[in-house]
């Protein structure tokens, strides 16, 4: 009824009432809250609800749980317009206007993605506080034209997570320290924290994120929604504050399976939509065509929830009729390891000081050094929690002489994360391979750093294949998600296994906002 008021008073809606015309039925508008990405286009259509109404909900979510209440921090900017643009998609709406699926749907932007409207773009770092550009990045530019509503950006963790060793997730030196919507005190994961939170928190339906590895995956399983790491090249990477081209991409995260499509659908280049074959929201109205798959259980004897999870996804498949193989062992060679982190050092000095002279980025970031030497002018502010140690190493790294290293390491990482995944799914004939993607969240810890537990993201983030997490589980009131990794381009396949898998266990559940008693908001 409080919204019903609040609609009336602003003249948003109007209603037959007994007595006055009998012959006129309009439609009651809807509550906003917890709408998912489809009911949000049905209601679109039903003239329900308009995006000023959704916009404002949203508006009013942030106002309360950002900075108030559980003190979330899932937001750093949100658009002065965003009433505004709202009221000029449902005009262009009402003349029969049209630009896309997105029309009039608000989107989260992680900080270090480029907009050209005023919203800063600051990878969460106070030497880019107030840093605007006039350059669009790409996929908000495909956003844009599809009808979306940049309506603010998320908090992350500083650099995207690839400033300094022992830092805390979710934590940036303009942001503060974005929190767990199920257990405050517990990690919300990241570096695309602000993204998960926000949709798991109900501030938004749609937001993107972005990874490098495990950036997207493990925020979306601890926050328990869903979100998607596409085949490398899928998305354009231009606008994107980087770490490393060979493994950075955005993402949609959201609540829903179907959302998620609907997002990359979106983004997506014109060369995937061609690989994809069909648009991925009719892959999750299809189905599965899924016959023979992995489950890797490794990880069942680190946590009852987890042993609990890939026990029930077992049986679930097994009902419908689809093959289960189940994967004892999953462990990556060391060399993989040390191949990516060399790979991502000589990348990161290479492409943020290409991204920084490209966007005209003021003389305290003019590159890479001028941002070292600023931290330390400024340590007392940006340094007190922890360090700059992977800015240091990467300004050491001599590009030229490095070179030919770089490139070996990066033609061998490439090819031990390949060969690790196709040893299931061409070796094995698997369709797709599901894993654990983490474990539960963890206690934040600022002496410390993040207490990860364990996170299966590498392979897919190395290699370059799709990867998808939907939540699947729980350890006690902490989410977990399950991991679906296919091949190169089976975004369409994935989406509509996840559409299925989704359906069987129930999907997104609402967080209860849980602050101990011991604990300051």
């Amino acid at each position: 009824m409080r919204h019903l008021v609040r609609y009336l008073a602003l003249g948003l809606v109007s209603l037959s009432i007994i007595g006055c015309s009998p012959q006129t039925t309009e439609t009651l508008p809807v509550d906003p809250a917890w709408l998912t990405a489809a009911d949000i286009q049905m209601h679109f259509e039903s003239g329900a609800l308009t995006s000023e109404m959704l916009i404002q909900h949203y508006l009013e979510r942030i106002e309360q749980l950002n900075t108030q209440g559980p003190e979330l921090r899932a937001i750093i900017d949100i658009h002065p317009e965003a009433l505004a643009m709202a009221r000029e998609r449902d005009a262009q709406r009402a003349q029969g206007e049209f630009l896309g699926p997105l029309h009039g749907f608000p989107v989260i932007l992680k900080a270090n993605i480029a907009t050209n409207d005023g919203l800063p773009t600051t990878a969460g770092a106070q030497v880019l506080e107030g840093f605007t550009t006039d350059v669009d990045a790409e996929l908000v530019a495909q956003l844009r034209a599809k009808g979306a509503i940049i309506i603010g950006k998320a908090n992350l963790s500083e650099w995207a997570n690839f400033r300094g060793q022992n830092s805390s997730s979710g934590w940036s030196g303009l942001g503060g320290q974005t929190r767990n919507p199920f257990l405050t005190t517990h990690t919300p994961c990241g570096s695309s924290s602000g993204s998960g939170v926000a949709v798991a928190a109900d501030m938004a339906v749609l937001a993107i994120g972005t990874e490098t590895d495990g950036s997207i995956m493990c925020p979306a399983a601890i926050n328990g929604v869903v979100g998607m790491k596409s085949t490398r090249g899928s998305v354009s990477g231009h606008g994107i504050i980087p770490i490393a081209s060979a493994q950075d991409i955005a993402g949609p995260m959201t609540r829903t399976v179907y959302g998620s499509a609907l997002l990359l659908d979106a983004m997506s280049t014109y060369e995937a939509r061609r690989e994809y074959g069909i648009p991925l929201t009719e892959a999750v109205k299809a189905g599965s065509r899924v016959e023979r798959v992995g489950v890797v259980r490794a990880y069942d004897q680190r946590f009852d929830g987890v042993a609990a999870m890939t026990q029930n996804i077992i049986e679930r498949l097994r009902a419908q009729g689809i093959e289960v193989v189940e994967i004892a062992e999953w462990s990556l060679p060391n060399e993989l390891y040390a191949a990516e982190i060399e790979v991502l050092i000589y990348e990161f000095q290479r492409d943020l000081n290409a991204w920084l002279s490209e966007f005209q980025s003021p003389a305290q970031a003019a590159d890479m050094a001028a941002i070292i030497e600023y931290n330390l002018a400024h340590a007392d502010q940006v340094l007190h929690l922890f360090g700059q140690e992977y800015f240091e190493a990467a300004v050491a790294v001599d590009l030229i002489e490095a070179e030919e290293s770089y490139l070996q390491a990066l033609t061998r990482g490439r090819e031990l994360s390949s060969a690790h995944l196709d040893s299931y799914l061409v070796e094995q004939s698997l369709d797709l391979i599901l894993m654990p993607s983490y474990g539960p969240a963890w206690p934040i810890n600022h002496e410390d750093g993040d207490g990860f537990n364990f996170g299966t993201s590498t392979a897919a983030a190395v290699s370059g294949y799709p990867s998808l997490t939907l939540p699947a589980g729980q350890e006690g009131e902490l989410p977990l998600g399950i991991s679906i990794v296919g091949r190169p381009w089976s975004e369409a396949l994935i989406f509509g296994f996840a559409g299925m898998l989704e359906a069987e266990l129930g999907g997104f559940r609402q967080p209860q906002f849980i602050v101990p008693a011991n604990e300051p908001n």
